[in-house]
């Protein structure tokens, strides 16, 4: 009645309500349509599925560094092809693991350590940041060997002295207000560099083709038990998987996105790296077949390489290995500050305030333990990269109990058969971290 009476006093009123419901029930045509993330995609252009590349390519840019390099070149001089399934067996679960954090991403309102924080407790999303930043810091050891091991070797001059010039250059990218999008840009031309750089030489080395396929059927030669959970440890690599999800939430992907950026960065951007490790490796086996000395370093490798193809094959494969070196050092570091900043509260981004300065302890970390232990860089790099498997297990057990709470993924959740591949993933990482615990302590 009131109500009424209300309209009856300001009948002007009244008509201006009506019409502002009109308008709300009845959306304006030029105004521009939300984006609605189950909907169908429309064609994509070239142009728009290139541009669906990128985070994959930044896990493995990380994932394939000097240390990845290092395991490589012993592999393949000392067990010649047959470890080549470690690297197969290893790139198919990192792509597993890799789509699982893509969804994560995609679904999650929260950036992934945030969201365990929220679901899982607290103290578990403290545990995924600072386990994380051990490992980066692990890798970064490998980086700032690599970084300057390689510049030596093209211009010459003191290792040490470009590790500390590389150190400083990813510093000065890391200080860009843009950090994600620059790096993507950077490591995307760096990986096809890489590339380029492994299949020339593996061209260049001739190696047995038919005996690196042969190398694909599982076997474990004596004493190569701490080579292959060093080459695990590099090559399926739960922490860049787990960084994945950063990426993609940086990209705003929706679930219309999901199919493309599967085909067009998941699988290509894992591949990619596998890929070039197994080349590392038979161009290692091929040398040693060929000159019959052993490479049992980056450096030896590249200067063996000398009597196959002169200075031309060793100056292709020492780029390789400063391309390796440089964008695993800037992904590296880049990962580390941002998860342990979201882990303490002070944001899921790399441009924050506190990923900022941990990406610079991480660097510093690496170029300190350089300058400290310059006897012997490949040993260290080896032992480095086989004790990211002891913090593996928990970001694997994570990302399989994040992506399946139907509460957070819905129609994104976890199927039995990415199941099925999350637990040979997680038996494999662990049964490494096993191995490496007991010949540590025997």
């Amino acid at each position: 009645m009131s109500e009424l009476k209300d309209s009856a006093a300001h009948p002007e009123s009244r008509i201006d309500t009506l019409r502002a419901e009109r308008a709300a029930a009845v959306p304006d045509p030029s105004a521009p349509k939300a984006a609605d993330p189950s909907a169908s995609p429309e064609k994509r252009t070239l142009l728009g599925y290139l541009a669906l590349m990128g985070p994959a390519f930044v896990v493995g840019a990380w994932q394939f560094g000097p240390g990845n390099l290092a395991t490589a070149v012993q592999a393949g001089s000392g067990y010649r092809y047959t470890l080549i399934w470690v690297i197969a067996v290893s790139t198919l679960l990192m792509i597993f693991f890799t789509d699982m954090s893509v969804r994560l991403g995609i679904a999650s309102p929260l950036s992934l350590i945030s969201a365990i924080k929220k679901h899982l407790g607290r103290p578990v999303g403290y545990a995924a940041g600072v386990g994380v930043f051990f490992i980066t810091l692990m890798f970064s050891v490998g980086n700032a060997v690599g970084s300057g091991l390689g510049l030596s070797m093209i211009v010459g001059g003191s290792p040490v002295v470009w590790t500390v010039v590389c150190t400083i250059a990813v510093g000065f990218v890391l200080a860009f207000k843009n950090v994600y999008g620059i790096i993507e840009r950077i490591l995307l031309g760096v990986v096809a560099l890489m590339g380029v750089a492994f299949i020339a030489s593996a061209v260049l080395a001739q190696p047995d083709w038919y005996q690196a396929l042969e190398g694909m059927a599982p076997t474990l030669p004596a004493g190569s038990e701490i080579l292959v959970v060093a080459l695990v440890g590099t090559n399926f690599s739960i922490n860049a998987a787990f960084y994945n999800s950063y990426g993609i939430r940086e990209h705003h992907r929706t679930r219309a996105d999901y199919r493309d950026i599967t085909l067009m960065d998941t699988i290509p951007g894992i591949v990619a790296p596998g890929i070039m490790t197994v080349l590392v490796i038979v161009v290692a086996a091929s040398v040693l077949g060929k000159t019959g000395q052993e490479a049992a370093t980056i450096n030896a490798l590249a200067s063996v390489f000398a009597p196959l193809a002169g200075a031309v094959g060793s100056t292709i494969f020492a780029l390789g290995l400063s391309g390796a070196a440089f964008s695993s050092m800037i992904a590296n570091a880049t990962a580390g500050g941002t998860m342990l900043s979201d882990a303490l509260g002070r944001g899921g981004a790399g441009g924050s305030v506190t990923a900022r300065v941990v990406t610079g302890v991480i660097l510093a970390f690496g170029l300190a333990t350089t300058l400290t232990f310059q006897g012997s860089p490949v040993g260290l790099i080896v032992i480095a990269q086989s004790l990211t498997v002891l913090v593996s297990p928990l970001l694997g057990v994570l990302l399989v109990i994040m992506s399946n709470r139907r509460s957070l993924m819905g129609d994104l959740r976890n199927r039995w058969w990415h199941n099925l591949a999350a637990a040979v993933g997680i038996i494999a990482i662990l049964a490494t971290s096993v191995r490496l615990l007991t010949t540590l302590l025997g």
